[in-house]
């Protein structure tokens, strides 16, 4: 996938943004994007229509990623082990750098390439629900809201921001196998809603006993402004066990689809127990 999406952003040329819009999909672990391209092998939906919406969730997730890293977000300065967007170039080229990413997830989506068009049109909608005002930026929306209400969050309130800001990007390409397979979608969204609240998790326990050289990014952030975590909430022992409950049902939710699943089965467990 990591070479189509290179073809793909190489007709931008050589100016800031173009470059900016390399830099900011290099690397990182290509989850979403493996996601789209094994949900949509159970439906035998061929790999070279599923990449256009596997390269699209990179992009959107890309986009996504370089304006949480901006100073009126999060403020990071690392990504990835290398510095953040605004970090190697300057705050304006990351907003346009993010802009252009998003714009150029729908656009590949739309083509005609990507899908009959009543599968673009399915796609479209739902990565613009995904990650708009009722999904991925409604949960950063409440993540800055908690920094200053004056109280930690409830178990219930961080897991709806979690599921709203992580789960519904990792929900989407899940589903998109089964939009292209004209499939029931059942089965992949209970699995996928398993595996967004587990890789959350993941990322709250490798913000405490983590390696920040691993993870390629800053570590402890949370404890040190006083955030609610899963780890903070829970202890990191009952963490720990909640994301192994979680990965048993992201399993038991692919049993309909057999040995052909056995890519998805690993991914559940690789969630859980990654180190970066």
């Amino acid at each position: 996938m990591g070479d189509f999406l290179t073809e793909q952003l190489a007709q931008f040329g050589d100016d800031d943004i173009a470059h900016g819009m390399r830099y900011a999909v290099g690397g990182g672990k290509r989850l979403r994007g493996f996601l789209v391209l094994e949900s949509a092998a159970l439906f035998d939906v061929p790999q070279e229509r599923a990449l256009y919406a596997a390269a699209a969730v990179e992009c959107l997730h890309a986009y996504s990623l370089v304006h949480d890293d901006l100073p009126c977000m999060d403020d990071d300065d690392l990504r990835r082990g290398q510095p953040t967007v605004h970090k190697k170039w300057n705050e304006a080229t990351a907003v346009l750098v993010g802009d252009a990413l998003q714009t150029f997830a729908f656009e590949l989506i739309s083509g005609e390439d990507a899908g009959t068009a009543e599968e673009r049109v399915a796609l479209c909608a739902s990565l613009a629900k995904a990650s708009g005002a009722q999904g991925m930026v409604l949960g950063q929306a409440q993540d800055i809201a908690a920094e200053t209400a004056g109280r930690p969050l409830t178990l219930e309130e961080i897991t709806d921001l979690q599921a709203n800001k992580t789960g519904r990007l990792i929900e989407w390409p899940a589903l998109a196998g089964a939009v292209l397979g004209h499939a029931d979608s059942a089965p992949l969204r209970a699995y996928a809603r398993a595996i967004g609240l587990a890789f959350q998790i993941a990322d709250d326990i490798l913000d405490v006993e983590g390696d920040a050289a691993l993870a390629g990014k800053a570590l402890r952030k949370d404890a040190d402004a006083g955030k609610a975590t899963f780890v903070s909430l829970l202890g990191l022992s009952a963490a720990k066990a909640r994301s192994q409950a979680l990965l048993a049902e992201a399993t038991a939710a692919l049993q309909p689809y057999g040995d052909k699943a056995q890519s998805l089965r690993d991914l559940a467990h690789y969630i859980v127990t990654r180190d970066k």
